[in-house]
């Protein structure tokens, strides 16, 4: 991808695709979203920074990471894929037909009844899945992760809802309301922190989790409905865009499902190593995720309906302007994770080493980040080609690359973890992500030959 995108690149070209992109609303709707992601991030950041000082590399952080993997992997896996298949298809029928409240009511009911069946299933698994990928911890282990978890698991289907109404908010341009659809989760954390701790005791993130996703939700549905972005009519599951969007679902679930297991392996291999392990990869992840998540979010919620729109009026005009996006970000990324390797031991210390986040955590935590954030620039880029290639319903190709990923990513993750411990989990998902951007930038270059 470093050669591709900055061969023949010039700070001239820089500067001319910056202003191409100053005078057009996809700009505006960016800066909208960035910002208020932004905002997001900086109170979710604080959220983590209190609750490493609450906290630290314990037993308590690594149970509440084990008990949110199910349910977040559901949403990744079929909720957020829905979504995402959900938007192109509902803009071709805003389009090509008149009937985009029955087109709401299919997606609303398919997501809110697989959604139902996925939290059912979760129940039932939870104390086999438990107690047999994560061996070798006492009952009081086990214990209070099926305790977070069943208070967690309500959430599978909220967040399945949520992600569906701030899907309709970005395709009606309502940028700044979705943006700020997860500001209630992080501010509940923290309230319940710092007053409420010795009320909920150890399930105190999960209880914060769920309170703060139920207020998620009711701020956007109260948006939605006083924007009349939502109506309902009669379903019908017959219609031709419905049934495109049924035909895609299979394989955008699959690709979701085997990318979601990279995070449910890396988290499996650590398990195996000592209590602590699985909180020092999270925190080594979270600063690449302020700022990967920063740029991708806002990405994920301008860029699909934009380039569903724009593939539907001139496909060709579509490619142009993938590939310029592309460059600039690359080269504004690079800069960005750059800067963020040379001061990496600087910001851990910063946000997280206080009370029982102690220096030696620090040290841990700081060498996980800096080889986190070499897969930055890719991650962010690979996003924007993932985007692209839903708009255009390529989703059966990213499926294989998905299986493909899941497969070599279980193989480096158990060499990498007998030689370097956890920092050889973290080698292997960045060896992962960049060879995985840089086969879908080949398959989308040879898209455009088509």
């Amino acid at each position: 991808m470093v050669i591709i995108l900055v061969r023949n690149f010039k700070i001239n070209d820089l500067s001319a695709n910056i202003s191409a992109l100053v005078k057009k609303q996809l700009f505006s709707n960016l800066i909208i979203v960035a910002s208020l992601t932004l905002f997001v991030k900086c109170l979710g950041f604080l959220k983590e920074s209190v609750v490493a000082s609450e906290f630290g590399l314990s037993q308590q952080l690594d149970t509440f990471y084990i008990a949110m993997l199910i349910p977040g992997f559901i949403t990744t896996v079929f909720l957020g894929s829905f979504k995402t298949v959900f938007i192109p298809n509902y803009i071709s029928e805003m389009r090509t037909g008149n009937n985009m409240g029955s087109f709401q009511s299919v997606g609303f009911l398919v997501v809110l009844g697989v959604s139902t069946l996925f939290l059912l299933f979760a129940v039932l698994i939870t104390d086999v899945y438990v107690e047999n990928f994560f061996a070798g911890h006492t009952e009081q282990y086990y214990h209070q992760v099926k305790m977070q978890f069943y208070i967690i698991a309500p959430c599978i289907i909220i967040w399945g809802l949520s992600s569906l109404v701030s899907g309709l908010l970005n395709i009606n341009n309502e940028f700044k309301y979705s943006s700020l659809n997860t500001i209630f989760t992080p501010l509940v954390i923290i309230v319940c922190v710092l007053y409420f701790s010795s009320i909920f005791g150890s399930v105190l993130l999960a209880v914060g989790t769920l309170i703060g996703s139920t207020l998620n939700f009711l701020f956007l549905v109260f948006i939605a409905f006083k924007r009349k972005v939502i109506f309902f009519s009669k379903p019908d599951f017959k219609n031709p865009n419905a049934q495109i969007m049924f035909s895609q679902v299979p394989a955008k679930v699959s690709s979701g499902f085997l990318t979601g297991l990279t995070s449910v392996t890396d988290q499996f291999f650590a398990a195996q190593l000592a209590i602590g392990s699985i909180a020092a990869l999270n925190y080594g992840q979270k600063m690449p995720a302020f700022i990967t998540g920063l740029l991708i979010m806002t990405i994920g919620s301008v860029l699909l309906p934009h380039f569903s729109k724009k593939v539907v009026a001139n496909r060709e005009k579509a490619f142009e302007e993938l590939y310029k996006l592309l460059k600039t970000l690359f080269i504004a990324s690079c800069g960005i994770a750059l800067v963020a390797i040379l001061m990496s031991d600087y910001l851990v210390q910063l946000f997280f080493e206080r009370n029982e986040f102690t220096s030696e955590d620090t040290k841990i935590v700081s060498s996980i980040q800096k080889i986190t954030l070499l897969y930055a620039p890719f991650a962010i880029c690979g996003m924007v080609l993932v985007n692209f290639l839903t708009s255009i319903n390529k989703n059966a190709f990213m499926a294989w690359i998905a299986l493909g990923s899941m497969l070599l990513n279980i193989l480096l993750d158990y060499v990498g973890m007998k030689f370097y411990g956890v920092y050889g989990i973290t080698i292997a998902t960045t060896t992962i992500m960049v060879l995985r951007s840089l086969v879908l930038l080949k398959f989308t270059i040879n898209q455009r030959s088509k």
